[in-house]
Order: C-alpha cells, then structure tokens, then sequence
C-alpha cells in the first residue's frame, strides 16, 4: 500500500475548514495524513479541534504558520493554503523556502506583478504549485475539451459566462477582506469576477485555450464596466469583453446582486455547434444541423478529487498539476485589465435598487430591477449598460502593456 500523503493546512475557519473536512475523509481511505495545522485565533476553533479529533489523531497544532514550518517541514510533503488573498504571497514564499509544494486556494493572488514573484519561488519547490481553480479536471470537460481541439465542432468562434451569486449585504462583512480593493496599500481586487466565481472565468479561459489539452486563452485587448449596488469598496457586478490572441471574442457577465437561487452558464460557440456547460448540472450540445447531445455531469466532489489528483502528482503517477501558478496568470491579466479598463466603480443608479428580506434565511438582499435584461443584452448583442441604461461612460479598450496602470487606478478606485 502507498504511503499517505503528509499534509499540514493553515487555518481552521472559512475554507480553511472545508479543507479540514475533505483530508479528514481522504485520511479515513488512507490516502492521506495531517501532520499540523495552524490559526492565529487557535482559542476560537477549540470546537473544531475537538470536532476534528485533532489531539487523538496525532495532529500538531501552532498559532503560527512559520513555527509550524520550521518544526514540522520534515514530516510534510504538502502544505494547504486556504487562506485570505493578500496573505498567499507571503504565506507561498515561506512554504516553498523549504522546498515543500503547495495546494495554493484560487485566486493565488489577483496582482499581475505579485503572481511574477510567486511563479518565481514556486521553482524552489520539489513539485510545482497546484492552484485550486476546482473544476478543470472533471473527466467531462475533459473529454469536450479534446473534441474541441480535435476540430469536430469546428472553429471556436467566441464563449460567453453568466453567473449570478445572490448575496446578502452580510456576506461582505464576514471578514476584513470581502469586497476590499485594498488592505494597507496592498491589492486584494476580491470580487465575484477574481474570487468567488473566479472558477468560472478561468473554465471559460479553459475552453478557449486552442493550445493542449491544459491550455488557457491568451488575453489580447479587454473592456469592462464594473458596477456596484451593495455599500462596499470593490464591485459587484462585472461586465466584460477580451478578444484573445487567437481571435476568439469572450463575454462574461456576472454579480452578487439578486436574490434567490445561483445560475450559471458557460457556452462555447463554435462553427457547428453550441456547448452549454453547467456546473454540476449538463452539458447540452446543439448543432447547426438540428442534432443534440445531453450528458448529465457525474457525481464530483470538487476539493475531493482535486486533493487526490495533486497526491498523484505528488507522487509521481501523472506529470501535472491541475492548475500551475503560470497558468492562472490569464485570469489574473484579465481581472486586473478589467479595473483598468473601467477605471471606475459605477454605483447603479439608486432608482433601479430594492431591498429584498428573506425570511427563512433571515437575511437581506439586494435586488436590481433591470438586471437581467442588461445581461442578456451584453451577452447576445454585446450592448453595453454604461450609456443608456446605468449611466456611465464606456470602458477603454486596453491591453496588457497597460497593466504599469493598475496600482493607481487602483488606489484611486479605493480612495472614491
């Protein structure tokens, strides 16, 4: 029988605790070992650690990362980051001066110059940095994927994302970082666009990669318009266009603002054919010439098989992380040309904002009453809110010799 991979996770609460879950299981099947764990505010997971069976199980638990590293980087064979944005830089930096890999949560950071400094420590590690951007290694994307590359639908011809995760004003004050531009000069950028629906985008840049089969879409030239209905300091809400350098033209719309239940839709349109790709739902194939194909998407525990699929790495049984460092830079590039694109955060106007209470969650919401329409418009037409429907000027088309720009303008976003 194989060895168990050894592992240690920083933090305990957010993902952190998901992350605790998922190795707990892989732990039960034998696959897996935790050594250590870590959280400033040990005193506030006393539960957890009780919960977790931490003592019984043998685990060594700090309140810092860096003890941690310093006692146990012997023992381990990866370290777990699921930790805050602004904190993986510094937080990769430590664990690859030991020469241990990393599972590095997605974003690794949202700073284009920053993901340089890590691409570069990443080498000094024994395995390379696998980003968990979840969803890339579902065998069904896969295998679209490859049709794809084999031609069989012909020219990919451009790809659209609508996303809308309802959230309540709550949600962004779960933490000092939620909807943040900035933490002591630092960018942070976390939106649904970097962060939470983070997946999504990179899946899209994932269908338009015309290279392999581990192939992401190269940013050319991009517009945006960011917009914000919630009182926080970054956006809500994000309506952009890139053409990549393979001439492929991608839209993508998507906010925290509604109520209700989460859509999501990834759609590829090719010469012959339109893929439709849910995320734990189907994908739907239409053809030009009247077929169909539906397939219903397996069973997948997202941070399950992507544990197991770097263990294998780990191991040698397969050549490739999921997702390198290097390969999240087109969405980082992406994120980042979109706020310089927009150069501004456009409240929506006050007149088309209602307050929605849900009663079985207690919890408020915020609706837009012309949301759907500016999304469907944007994404089918390419008609864009800014002039006629929510007031604003139109985004600069910009390119990645324009990213110098982005510290400023972000700075000058935080400062209103």
């Amino acid at each position: 029988m194989k060895a168990p991979i050894r592992i240690g996770i920083v933090g305990m609460g957010g993902f952190a605790a998901s992350h605790h879950h998922a190795i707990a299981r892989l732990e039960d099947r034998g696959v897996a070992q935790l050594i250590c764990t870590c959280d400033p505010q040990l005193d506030s997971f006393i539960g957890e650690q009780t919960a977790w069976r931490l003592a019984t199980r043998g685990v060594r638990v700090f309140h810092d990362y860096r003890t941690m590293l310093e006692a146990c980087h012997r023992d381990l064979d990866v370290v777990v980051l699921p930790t805050p944005i602004q904190l993986h830089a510094e937080m990769h930096a430590a664990v690859t001066s030991f020469g241990l890999p990393t599972y590095l949560e997605k974003p690794p950071t949202l700073d284009y110059a920053e993901l340089d400094r890590m691409i570069g420590a990443d080498a000094r590690a024994r395995k390379a940095t696998q980003v968990g951007f979840n969803f890339i290694i579902e065998k069904l994307r896969l295998t679209l994927k490859e049709r794809l590359l084999n031609g069989e639908f012909g020219a990919i011809r451009g790809a659209t994302l609508n996303a809308r995760w309802p959230r309540p004003a709550s949600y962004f004050h779960r933490n000092n970082w939620a909807g943040r531009l900035l933490i002591d000069d630092k960018v942070v950028l976390d939106s649904c666009f970097g962060n939470a629906m983070g997946h999504f985008v990179h899946n899209l840049l994932f269908w338009t990669g015309t290279g392999e089969l581990f192939s992401w879409a190269q940013i050319a030239a991009v517009r945006a318009e960011l917009y914000r209905a919630h009182a926080i300091e970054g956006a809500d809400t994000f309506l952009v266009e890139t053409d990549t350098t393979a001439g492929i033209t991608m839209r993508f719309a998507l906010s925290h603002v509604g109520s209700g239940p989460s859509t999501h839709s990834e759609i590829v349109l090719c010469d012959k054919a339109t893929l439709r790709y849910t995320v734990g739902g189907a994908i739907d194939i239409r053809w030009l010439d009247g077929r169909t194909e539906t397939y219903q998407l397996e069973p997948y525990d997202p941070l399950m098989e992507n544990h197991l699929h770097f263990f294998r790495y780990l191991r040698g049984e397969i050549s490739r992380p999921a997702t390198t460092l290097a390969e999240s830079r087109p969405l980082v590039t992406l994120n980042d040309l979109a706020y310089i694109s927009s150069g501004r955060i456009t409240p929506i106007p006050a007149s088309k904002i209602a307050a929605v209470r849900d009663e079985k969650e207690q919890k408020d919401y915020i609706s837009v009453t012309d949301m759907t329409p500016v999304f469907d418009n944007f994404l089918v037409r390419g008609l864009w809110p800014g002039p006629t429907v929510w007031g604003r000027e139109p985004g600069e088309v910009v390119t990645p010799a324009d990213l110098a720009r982005l510290h400023d303008i972000v700075r000058a976003m935080a400062k209103g």
